[in-house]
């Protein structure tokens, strides 16, 4: 019998998402950088992407680009994420490239760099709206210039992040703002700006509208090719699977109860006071996953079925009208939380179905 709780990982189905975007995006001139953090930097998953004609990955944990290097991946290894100073050394080793917005961390990459005989890659994060992170324009000329004079290090490129921190939307005045930085970049100091790269999923539908993409050439995504949705609406994107990733938990009770607590109600285990509306007799199951396993808020569960709540380790499922019986197997769709919080932790198995022909040798994590 298969473990459960799980994640059942279609490495076809994220083979062909990520296939699609690489095609339509490559009509743009715009390259794609498969985002694997919410993967765990997951050898597999990474060399899906890979073989659709993803070149570079990229990951907001030097931890997990360590491990794709373990899987021997051939592909530029981007960290997304500023480096900490006390990780500089493990960054200028194994990673090509990193995302920076802090002038001393990239003298401290440069000491680390030069110590190290190697020369490390740097994308300058600008800040367009979303506060996040990223240097203030007025500011990039100035942080430039002191990095063009520090030894080991390479000027690759500028980026930006919307729609992370307060949902700032994409669009042709933000990514023609980029583009100006980049044409000032390369006027001021005379140099080829390489990657210009104008952020992550929530990009898509800017991208592929037809509006002018300027100087855009790269896009960072992720949540698109695992979960087959755009990231300002979390629509389905058409031509892609949403059911690539699916988590599948095991019922171990299944009773007919008060839909209405009894008692005098307090705060529930995370702090929440659920309403207690009296909705007669209910059929409730409770199944063996909860809030350390995933995000139940985030679980899209089958038809015939309402999520009702969950505990640590408890998670309640109403049935409109089919009794679930103990031991029966539950599979839902996920959204970002929901995915991010069953790859992290340790009780959920995470189960590949392997792309034909392609799966059977290959090295790496589950």
């Amino acid at each position: 019998m298969i473990d459960a709780p799980r994640l059942n990982i279609d490495l076809g189905k994220l083979h062909h998402n990520a296939s699609f975007l690489v095609e339509r995006l490559a009509t743009r001139g715009i390259s794609v950088t498969g985002i694997t953090k919410a993967a765990l930097g997951s050898a597999k998953i990474a060399s899906a992407m890979l073989r659709a004609g993803i070149s570079s990955l990229g990951d907001s944990r030097v931890e997990n680009i360590e491990a794709m290097r373990q899987a021997q991946l051939a592909a530029t290894m981007v960290l997304i994420r500023s480096p900490m100073l006390s990780q500089v050394d493990r960054v200028v080793r194994h990673v090509d490239i990193s995302f920076n917005t802090e002038i001393e961390v990239i003298r401290r990459l440069s000491r680390a760099a030069k110590q190290a005989a190697r020369v490390h890659g740097v994308v300058l994060m600008i800040e367009l709206g979303d506060l996040r992170e990223g240097i203030m324009p007025d500011d990039l000329l100035g942080t430039v210039r002191e990095m063009l004079s520090l030894p080991n290090i390479c000027f690759k490129g500028l980026g930006t992040n919307l729609a992370c921190r307060s949902g700032v939307c994409p669009d042709e005045k933000n990514m023609a703002l980029l583009s100006e930085l980049v044409a000032a970049i390369e006027s001021t100091f005379g140099l080829k700006v390489e990657i210009v790269s104008g952020g992550n999923s929530a990009n898509l539908q800017w991208a592929l509208s037809g509006a002018k993409t300027g100087r855009i050439n790269d896009l960072r995504l992720g949540e698109a090719i695992l979960l087959g949705r755009e990231t300002l609406y979390r629509q389905p994107i058409d031509g892609l699977h949403t059911d690539a990733i699916t988590l599948t938990a095991e019922v171990i009770e299944a009773k007919t109860k008060p839909s209405k607590p009894t008692g005098q109600i307090a705060q529930a285990a995370f702090g929440e006071a659920p309403a207690a509306i009296d909705r007669g007799e209910v059929r409730q199951n409770i199944l063996a996953i909860g809030q350390q396993d995933t995000d139940p808020c985030g679980l899209l569960p089958p038809a015939g079925t309402q999520v009702m709540g969950a505990s640590s380790d408890h998670l309640i499922l109403e049935t409109d009208d089919e009794k679930l019986p103990v031991g029966k197997e539950v599979t839902f769709q996920l959204n970002y939380s929901a995915l991010v919080r069953s790859m992290t932790s340790p009780f959920v198995a995470k189960v590949n179905k392997s792309c034909p022909q392609t799966m059977n040798n290959e090295k790496g994590n589950p």
